[in-house]
């Protein structure tokens, strides 16, 4: 049978590649985005094809969209939270303003979303959400404390709701991208903040400096991530968590075994914190 799929941020980047690697399986898709009316010069004219309007920051927006999906096909089979918004800069420059946005979009905007969907998930007794993380869900990095704090946030809250929603037959997979060769990096998409500070200049400074070289040369493929999104849904026991590129491949289980090593140096200090037996 085919699946019926709900993608956020689907008119451009990764979203819009899922969407394509969805169709090109005989899926149906829902493409939802702040601006729908780019699909058709985004995807052509497909009969399998709805696109559809959704700015995840309004709960009320989420739950109208998924109505929506119900009432066309009356089921659905993969939601993916795609729409994200990146932002990079020093932590003490950042504005509140700047990191409300990046959290409404990356965390509450996700939440919407997932709520919306679990009612009928839960009635249908499956459903697989798909949550686009990042490698910076795993790892922090200079400049990036806003956007690795939402994603960390992101993985948290997923793996908790993979623990809930399990034994009801729903699925949760977290994708953890490196560095894909997509708009992201580039100024239509990245937001960056305040002009950097001296004493920032070789951490935060090096790292939005090396970002704006390093857009376009990016070694990720938007349309293999797509094809390997696919191939997941379609597995009967799919990863809480994937991986996705040779950066993230090599860089997150490099910080993982700095963090078990960590742990393991302070091992007695942190146990000395109980209660004495």
């Amino acid at each position: 049978m085919n699946k019926v799929w709900l993608i956020t941020g689907a008119n451009r980047g990764i979203g819009a590649e899922i969407a394509r690697a969805a169709l090109a399986a005989g899926d149906y898709v829902v493409a939802a985005s702040r601006h729908p009316e780019t699909a058709a010069d985004t995807f052509g004219h497909h009969p399998h094809l709805t696109a559809l309007h959704l700015d995840v920051t309004r709960e009320a927006d989420a739950a109208r969209a998924v109505q929506q999906v119900i009432d066309q096909h009356g089921r659905l089979d993969v939601v993916v939270n795609n729409a994200g918004y990146p932002l990079l800069g020093a932590l003490e420059t950042t504005t509140d303003a700047e990191v409300r946005r990046q959290f409404d979009t990356n965390v509450f905007g996700l939440l919407h979303v997932t709520r919306a969907v679990l009612p009928q998930l839960r009635k249908q007794r499956a459903g697989h959400i798909i949550n686009i993380s990042s490698m910076q869900g795993v790892i922090g990095a200079p400049a990036s404390s806003s956007y690795s704090g939402s994603k960390f946030a992101v993985e948290g809250l997923s793996e908790s709701l993979q623990q809930e929603v399990a034994p009801l037959g729903i699925r949760v997979t977290l994708v953890e991208p490196g560095t894909f060769r997509t708009e992201l990096l580039s100024d239509k998409s990245l937001h960056k903040a305040q002009d950097v500070l001296p004493d920032y200049a070789p951490t935060v400074g090096q790292t939005l400096s090396y970002v704006d070289q390093f857009s376009g040369q990016q070694p990720g493929d938007p349309q293999r991530l797509a094809a390997a999104i696919v191939q997941l849904t379609n597995e009967a026991e799919p990863p809480l968590r994937f991986l996705a590129g040779s950066d993230a491949v090599q860089y997150v289980p490099q910080a993982l075994r700095h963090r078990l090593a960590e742990a393991e140096k302070w091992h007695a200090l942190s146990v000395s914190t109980d209660f004495p037996t």
